[in-house]
């Protein structure tokens, strides 16, 4: 393929891309929302759990720690949630994920929005071989998705309801550093890829959206990118934001910030630079 046909179909993505994406959202779509957030404590989740109450959704939010949910839990009422109810739940336990939907299904008498956001803590590192680490970590960031879908697709379909996942671009393509959180981000991407799929030809009234971020500035990743790489990072409250409208408009697909779409195309059609970008993107010594 020439670069010219290449710039051309680029070009072309570029414009379509911006009519499907188009912003028409209305907060009033979400009030009275039945959602449960994962993940709520801290970083994304925290940010999207003040949004949804700003919209006078009703929530469930859940993550590990009690004390941190009971103090966003407070401030969500305080800034007009209908009603809020936190559960703290370990994702790494095999009950623990339908445990968290049953709970959310039954204190709000259904489910509007199941929102997947949640992850492990994973160093950022050479892989050093591991293997433990890494099943433990596709039990929090992949496995436990499939659970909590699992248990919340009964409730969704009766109300017509979403499912957001939080994905990155790192389960599009390969960098250093992260070969556990990437292939974990590869599973969430493949799975509900064909889940979005099923269920449309299943005539599910669940709408599906993957959400592919780039570096996002919560504390804890740019605690372990600090010394690797000087990539940009980007606010965790425009993502939280961008994620939700795309649920609520029931978008395929949402990217941020915008040009990780891009990143993802050039990436297949020019791997041998895209691999020399990347390699020098990031330090290491030996």
């Amino acid at each position: 393929m020439t670069f010219l046909l290449k710039f051309l179909i680029m070009s072309v993505c570029a414009i379509l891309t911006a009519f499907i994406w188009r912003d028409t959202f209305e907060t009033e779509s979400l009030r009275g929302a039945r959602v449960l957030v994962t993940g709520a404590s801290t970083g994304i989740g925290e940010q999207m759990a003040y949004y949804y109450a700003r919209f006078g959704a009703q929530i469930i939010i859940t993550a590990r720690r009690e004390n941190v949910l009971l103090q966003v839990a407070e401030k969500c009422l305080s800034m007009g949630a209908q009603k809020v109810l936190y559960i703290s739940g370990d994702m790494a336990e095999q009950s623990d994920p339908a445990r968290v939907v049953r709970f959310a299904v039954d204190k709000l008498g259904g489910l509007d929005y199941l929102v997947l956001n949640h992850i492990g803590s994973s160093p950022f590192a050479m892989w050093d071989g591991d293997v433990e680490h890494t099943r433990w970590l596709l039990q929090v960031n992949f496995l436990s998705y499939i659970q909590m879908t699992s248990a919340a697709l009964p409730s969704l379909k009766q109300s017509g309801g979403s499912i957001i996942v939080v994905s990155s671009l790192l389960g599009k393509m390969s960098t250093p550093f992260a070969a556990p959180y990437t292939a974990t981000k590869f599973a969430l991407n493949g799975f509900f890829g064909t889940m979005y799929h099923e269920l449309a030809m299943q005539r599910a009234n669940v709408s599906l959206t993957i959400c592919t971020l780039g570096l996002i500035d919560t504390e804890s990743a740019m605690e372990k990118v600090r010394g690797y790489t000087n990539i940009t990072a980007y606010p965790a409250a425009e993502a939280a934001l961008q994620i939700i409208k795309a649920g609520a408009l029931r978008q395929r697909e949402v990217f941020y910030p915008w040009f990780t779409f891009y990143v993802t195309l050039i990436k297949d059609w020019f791997p041998f630079f895209t691999d020399l970008i990347i390699q020098n993107f990031y330090s290491y010594e030996p």
